[in-house]
């Protein structure tokens, strides 16, 4: 979905954020009022796109993006900082996946589409941020498994030192608190992982 449809998906969208991030490693104390209106630049934003999974006619997954010279300045500024141009990568940002709906192949459109989009536009770079938590932190349940092999099967790798600062309040919170995001990468987006 690009420009005018991502409109009419924002609503669901936005509760979806909501209850995924509430989990490990985001532990988000979101607001609807707030997703909504984070969320509806990308119905007005160059290039943006939201990929949406649908059962039916409910929303059980979206990805979105856009160039990152279109994000806000806490994504590009260390980029320029890093002496990485943003105008050369395109930014990967949420992507939110009901849990009853993982482990079919989700994740991976997720990441073909966006790829692809990408592509059309020109952009041969993509960029992400994973929230970075103790590993030690009593919140972080038993058993789980970071994304790093998925992520690093296909194509991208962690820039050493290139990390993005954040603030939302975590749960239980009542005011925003600055988060880590370690920025990963991949170059070569014409080519095959």
């Amino acid at each position: 979905m690009t420009a005018s449809e991502i409109e009419g998906v924002l609503p669901a969208l936005a509760k979806l954020r909501v209850g995924v991030f509430q989990a490990w490693p985001y532990l988000y104390q979101g607001s609807l009022a707030y997703e909504e209106d984070y969320l509806a630049r990308y119905a007005v934003s160059p290039g943006a796109v939201v990929v949406a999974a649908f059962d039916a006619e409910d929303l059980v997954g979206a990805a979105t993006g856009q160039p990152l010279s279109g994000e806000v300045d806490d994504f590009r500024a260390p980029f320029v900082e890093a002496g990485l141009d943003p105008a050369a990568y395109f930014y990967f940002a949420e992507s939110v996946l009901d849990p009853a709906y993982r482990g079919k192949g989700v994740g991976h459109a997720f990441f073909d589409r966006r790829e692809a989009h990408a592509r059309a536009l020109g952009f041969d770079h993509a960029a992400f941020c994973a929230v970075i938590r103790d590993d030690a932190d009593p919140r972080k349940p038993a058993g789980y498994r970071p994304l790093d092999p998925f992520w690093t099967k296909r194509g991208y790798r962690p820039v050493a030192g290139l990390t993005v600062g954040f603030d939302w309040p975590d749960l239980g919170e009542t005011h925003n608190s600055r988060k880590r995001l370690q920025v990963w990468v991949r170059d070569g987006l014409g080519a095959k992982t």
